[in-house]
């Protein structure tokens, strides 16, 4: 179910300027020329948020190869980001949000209900964007434990969205990511 804010399919994604959790800027015009997914999540350390973050840790060498960069977006700050990430050796950058101004871009940030209380929070939600910042695909239905798998499979077949001129050269990515050398482990 996408949200009335949410941009769709096709689209040009969003811009954002963010700090990881090593304080570094990261600026989505920076990621032209390459693949990325941008998925929303509401908490670190939280039961849910945690799978879904190590099952993309877990498969961080399929997602390098299929040339896909992982970036996890949520309210919380650098500080709670340096956490969650080292606990877990989680290696992709976590951008913190707590204003909600990327959120709010993606449509993602908005009411929310729990065991009949209404509140505003994220959406679990992943964005998956090509070469040249156009959204190849909208993830909604989300499956922490296999988040992974969907990725890969949502990259191979819905890539073809309508070929524009492909980006060619240097990618601006901001470095950091430890992906490409990265050993899968399982933390219980």
């Amino acid at each position: 179910m996408l949200l009335p804010n949410m941009p769709e399919r096709g689209q040009k994604a969003p811009s954002f300027v963010a700090k990881d959790q090593y304080g570094r800027v990261v600026r989505s015009k920076d990621m032209k020329g390459s693949r990325y997914m941008l998925y929303f999540y509401p908490k670190d350390d939280t039961p849910t948020c945690t799978v879904q973050a190590c099952n993309l840790r877990d498969a961080a060498k399929p997602l390098s190869a299929a040339g896909v960069e992982v970036i996890g977006v949520s309210p919380d700050g650098i500080e709670r980001h340096a956490k969650f990430s080292a606990k877990y050796e989680l290696p992709f950058r976590l951008l913190e949000d707590p204003e909600h101004r990327i959120m709010n871009a993606y449509g993602v940030w908005g009411p929310k209900q729990l065991y009949g209380r209404k509140y505003e929070g994220v959406h679990r939600t992943t964005f998956l964007i090509d070469e040249n910042g156009i959204i190849v695909d909208v993830i909604t239905a989300v499956k922490s434990k296999a988040h992974a798998d969907q990725v890969l499979k949502a990259f191979k077949h819905k890539s073809a969205v309508p070929k524009l001129a492909r980006s060619t050269g240097k990618s601006g990515v901001v470095s950091g990511s430890k992906a490409d050398d990265m050993k899968t482990r399982k933390h219980k």
